[in-house]
């Protein structure tokens, strides 16, 4: 009974360090993002970098500005000009919605008056009657706001694949001799002054660089002259914190990683600053609005300078 029950203990004890063992990969520190890390779309992303530097026959740095900008336009380019003509529409239909409010906070007054209705009923109705109006608005025009937030779905993931892809890349976070090649080829892969792209930036320049281009980014939607309610006045301000605070962040990572970074968003100003185009924007079928200006580089400069 003894030795049973010893074994038993010691068994459970065994049991015990497995399991303490097993839980950092699982739910300690790092363990998400270490499993994400390994996750198959991040190797799709790796096979696909690899893929294109070896067909291109680029110099590491050059294949991921050139992977950068493949991406954003055969990509996101697409679906900002999709959001760009939902969001036009959805512009042009508010002086229909308001006529129609005007019309329909009418009749519920006359209607509340001949049944009694509080002025809290009334409401209710109103704005139950609104929602019924604006929701077939949108399937008429096909534009519901949902439909806006695609470029968002997509572009969010693809980014953080490729991030993370490079960032196995540089750190050799796989036993494959494929991928230590690969980090050997990082290591002299890079030009001027980050020769080494498995090192982070130690001048700054990629990752000051990377939140100015972020920061544009996000004035020039500023600059919209376009009312803007409270909500976008907050998310405005949220992303300009956030461009501040990606300086760091990017200093921390290899360089291959700022350099991707920097890349993407230099390549979104170029797409942001050509969805301004007059004639691109009818080349994408995108309705004119109130909004809209002749001269939308002129009205650019003239904000972000006075």
């Amino acid at each position: 009974m003894w030795r049973l029950a010893r074994a038993g203990a010691a068994g459970a004890r065994g049991w015990r360090l497995t399991v303490a063992a097993a839980a950092p990969a699982s739910g300690g520190p790092g363990g998400w993002y270490e499993g994400l890390a390994q996750s198959a779309p991040v190797h799709w992303a790796q096979d696909g970098l690899v893929a294109l530097q070896a067909a291109a026959g680029l110099p590491w740095w050059a294949a991921i500005v050139c992977g950068a900008g493949l991406l954003r336009t055969a990509v996101t380019l697409p679906l900002a000009a999709h959001q760009s003509r939902l969001l036009a529409k959805l512009e042009n239909l508010q002086p229909e919605i308001k006529k129609l409010a005007e019309r329909l906070r009418y009749e519920v007054s006359v209607r509340g008056k001949q049944l009694g209705w509080s002025e809290k009923v009334a409401r209710f109705h109103f704005k139950k009657n609104l929602r019924r109006i604006i929701a077939e608005l949108y399937v008429r025009d096909n534009c519901h706001p949902f439909k806006a937030t695609l470029l968002v779905w997509v572009q969010i993931p693809m980014w953080v694949c490729v991030s993370l892809a490079l960032r196995n890349c540089s750190v050799g976070a796989t036993d494959s001799e494929a991928i230590r090649v690969v980090q050997e080829q990082f290591s002299a892969g890079g030009a001027l002054w980050f020769t080494d792209l498995t090192a982070p930036d130690s001048t700054w320049i990629l990752p000051v660089s990377l939140g100015l281009v972020n920061l544009l980014i996000v004035e020039i939607f500023a600059s919209q002259k376009m009312e803007v309610s409270r909500f976008q006045k907050l998310a405005t301000n949220f992303f300009r914190v956030l461009s501040v605070v990606m300086i760091p962040v990017a200093a921390t990572v290899p360089s291959s990683m700022a350099l991707y970074w920097l890349s993407s968003s230099f390549m979104g100003l170029l797409h942001n600053l050509l969805l301004r185009s007059p004639t691109f924007r009818r080349l994408c079928c995108v309705p004119r609005t109130k909004s809209d200006s002749d001269t939308p580089y002129r009205d650019i400069v003239s904000a972000l300078t006075t």
